[in-house]
């Protein structure tokens, strides 16, 4: 087992990081976190056309590349390191995987090719009011009536809600929880951006009134495709964290080396340096942790369950810890609005709660090793 990346993954990190240090720089981040769409129609069409980025984990037969998890692991890195500010989260971690694993062949033939050539963005409406990140506590409903399926109900801090082509909505029927198409513009559907913490990321409200939608799989059979997605989604935004991290790590590190205090580098007094070194231990096991989820979400491993679990526990802390780190050795100006390290800090802790904290995957972790 050789946990080593390729040289062809290694291009495709460097090509992903030439790409957003030249597409998407901290400047255009600052800008685009403060319109309400929050992506660049162009760039997201270059992701799509030049690099292929949206296409990437799809089969070919759907029009895509036909990679595995791991490469999608390396992009997403690059993509957390750079605060890309656009939804390929949504669209790939969440709405590609939700069709992959759903069953019904006519829904991804519709949707797969479009969403992989960028043509349109997808995401997941799962989380309600009650804000759990799996199953329970769903109380959207869909109803069957004469002309097919209609949605009554609302749904809360939907990724890139508000700019989404297609809704995949986990609705509950007589059956169980099911999973629904919806489509921008349907009737009785509105969207409301939220305010977050994080800007650079969107989230939106979903209300569904007498919304037509059409059933993705089988009646009451949303339970295995969600539990799948967000074991995937998990692995995924550990992935993104890691890059996170080690931005934050290179940040602290190179300005503990430049910044001079009493004639000598702030990096030379010993409590920096027990920082730094810390974030150092913390972000390289983070990488190990997320790397072994990334190859076991590759291989469809028995093994994911657990360790989606323990990578997204421990890379939601070690970003918390880098991130919050890296504005204390900047010192004051770290606080300041005009510097990036609160963009990460806010990254971080947003990330920290997406799809459960660290304390609800450590329980569902003992819980699935029997502890």
């Amino acid at each position: 087992m050789n946990f080593a990346f390729s040289e062809e993954q290694e291009e495709l990190r460097r090509s992903v990081r030439r790409f957003l240090e030249d597409r998407s720089p901290v400047t255009e981040v600052r800008r685009l976190m403060e319109t309400t769409e929050g992506y660049d129609p162009a760039v997201w069409q270059q992701m799509a056309e030049q690099l292929g980025l949206q296409s990437l984990v799809v089969p070919e037969q759907y029009g895509g590349a036909g990679f595995s998890f791991v490469e999608l692991a390396v992009v997403l890195e690059e993509m957390g390191r750079a605060l890309l500010c656009a939804p390929f989260f949504s669209t790939v971690a969440l709405a590609q995987s939700a069709l992959l694993h759903s069953g019904d062949e006519a829904a991804k033939t519709e949707w797969l090719p479009k969403l992989a050539a960028g043509e349109a963005i997808g995401t997941v409406a799962l989380t309600e009011a009650a804000g759990r990140p799996g199953l329970e506590g769903i109380e959207t409903r869909a109803i069957r009536g004469q002309e097919g399926w209609t949605l009554e109900g609302t749904k809360l801090f939907v990724l890139d809600g508000h700019v989404a082509d297609l809704l995949l909505v986990v609705a509950s029927t007589d059956a169980g929880p099911s999973l629904f198409a919806v489509t921008k513009g349907a009737p009785g559907l509105s969207t409301t951006p939220l305010p977050t913490m994080d800007q650079t990321r969107k989230q939106a409200k979903v209300t569904f009134s007498g919304t037509p939608g059409t059933l993705v799989g089988t009646e009451g059979g949303a339970g295995p495709v969600v539990e799948k997605m967000l074991q995937l989604a998990v692995v995924a935004l550990a992935a993104e964290q890691v890059g996170g991290a080690q931005r934050c790590l290179e940040m602290a590190v190179d300005y503990a080396k430049a910044r001079i205090q009493f004639g000598r580098p702030i990096g030379s007094f010993q409590a920096i340096k027990h920082k730094c070194a810390d974030m150092l231990m913390e972000v390289e096991s983070a990488k190990s942790a997320a790397y072994y989820a990334a190859w076991a979400a590759a291989e469809d491993n028995e093994e994911l369950p657990v360790v989606s679990s323990l990578a997204k526990s421990y890379c939601s802390e070690a970003y918390f810890h880098a991130a919050a780190e890296n504005i204390q050795i900047h010192g004051g100006i770290g606080f300041t609005w005009e510097h990036d390290a609160h963009l990460y800090f806010k990254r971080a802790k947003s990330s920290e709660l997406l799809f459960g904290d660290p304390a609800y995957h450590r329980e569902r972790l003992a819980e699935r090793i029997g502890i």
